[in-house]
C-alpha cells in the first residue's frame, strides 16, 4: 500500500510510505522535512521501515532522512551520480536557506536494481534511472502494483524543472518518453509536489 504524507520545510513536499500490508514492513521515499511527524506516523501504524529511498539529491526530498536513519535504524539509498548532492549544499539547494542540510551516511543503488523486503522478497521496487531533473534522479517502480515514485521528474501538469545545477531539459524529456511512457498506461505516478496521475493522463499532456 501507498500512504502519502505532505511535509513542509522551505517547500511543501510529498513523502511516501510504501508498505507491505501483511508484514507491515516497507520503505520511506523522499522524507523531505518534519522527521518527528514522519516518525510518529511510522510508530502509530506499527510499521517497520527497512530502507529510506531518495529519488534525487535536493534537500526538500531528504531533509528528514538523517534523523530518521538514526531513529529507525534504516539506511539511506541514493543513485551514485546524486550522492555528491547529499554533502554539497550548493548542489542540494539548501545553501541559501536558514538551515543548510547535508547527509553524511548513505548507500548507493543502481539502475535496474530490485529493492526487496527481508521477509517478503515478492514485495519490491525496481530502480529506473531517469535523469534530467538531476543527473542521478531515479524512479522507483512496482510492476506488480503498477505504481511509480517519480520524484521531480514530472508532475500532474507536465515535466519537472531543469533550471537547477545538473538539470537538463532534453535529458529529462528523454527520460519521460523513453522510460516512463514505456510503462503500462494505467501505472500511477506519484510525484514530489503534485497529485498522482496515470501514465496515460501524462501522455495526453505531453504527446
Amino acid at each position: 500500500m501507498v500512504k502519502e504524507l505532505q511535509v513542509a520545510g522551505v517547500f511543501a513536499e510529498n513523502t511516501y510510505f510504501y508498505i507491505d500490508s501483511h508484514s507491515k514492513s516497507g520503505f520511506i521515499i523522499d522524507p523531505g522535512a518534519q522527521p518527528g511527524i514522519i516518525y510518529e506516523t511510522v510508530m502509530r501504524n506499527g510499521w517497520t521501515i527497512e530502507k529510506i529511498l531518495l529519488t534525487h539529491g535536493h534537500f526538500d526530498h531528504f531533509g528528514a532522512a538523517e534523523i530518521l536513519r538514526e531513529k529507525l535504524i534504516a539506511p539511506i539509498y541514493i543513485y551514485p551520480q546524486d550522492s555528491v548532492y547529499l554533502t554539497d549544499t550548493y548542489l542540494n539547494l539548501s545553501a541559501n536557506t536558514q538551515n543548510p542540510i547535508t547527509v553524511p551516511h548513505y548507500e548507493e543503488l543502481y539502475d535496474g536494481e530490485v529493492i526487496r523486503l527481508k521477509e517478503n522478497s515478492g514485495f519490491y521496487l525496481k530502480v529506473i534511472h531517469t535523469p534530467g531533473h538531476t543527473p542521478g534522479s531515479v524512479t522507483f517502480y512496482s510492476p506488480d502494483e503498477k505504481i511509480a515514485f517519480v520524484g521531480d521528474l514530472l508532475y500532474e501538469h507536465g515535466p519537472g524543472l531543469t533550471n537547477f545545477p545538473g538539470g537538463n531539459r532534453q535529458v529529462l524529456e528523454d527520460s519521460i518518453i523513453n522510460k516512463i511512457f514505456t510503462l503500462p498506461d494505467n501505472t500511477i505516478l506519484y510525484s514530489g509536489h503534485s497529485s498522482p496521475i496515470t501514465v496515460a493522463q501524462e501522455k495526453e499532456l505531453l504527446l
